[in-house]
């Protein structure tokens, strides 16, 4: 297995496990959406480790009920602008909140 897979199979695990903790911020999702949203996740995420402009750890991906959260850092507004473009074209998202920073340098 090289590094990409194993990161894909490390996401698909943890998005099944976000899916099925049942914390109080779950309590007003039905299973549908936990389980719709934790598959958003790690399409977005798998998208990520595709592109090659794209860093996917550097940037967090956090879906409630369709609506996906961007966060964490950029090298460039590219970069930014193109891991929002990569949400808003992946399935079941019906909204993407881009709030990735430029880092330092």
């Amino acid at each position: 297995m090289n590094a990409k897979s194993i990161f894909t199979a490390v996401l698909i695990g943890s998005a099944v496990a976000i899916g099925s903790v049942g914390c109080s911020h779950f309590a007003d999702k039905s299973a549908g959406e936990i389980i719709d949203d934790a598959a958003i996740t790690t399409k977005v995420k798998a998208k990520f480790v595709d592109d090659p402009v794209v860093k996917a750890m550097n940037i967090k991906v956090n879906v409630y009920q369709g609506v996906v959260q961007l966060s964490g850092f950029a090298n460039t507004t590219a970069e930014a602008e193109k891991a929002g473009m990569i949400a808003r074209d992946t399935a079941g998202v019906k909204s993407v909140k881009n709030d990735i920073r430029l880092a330092a340098r």
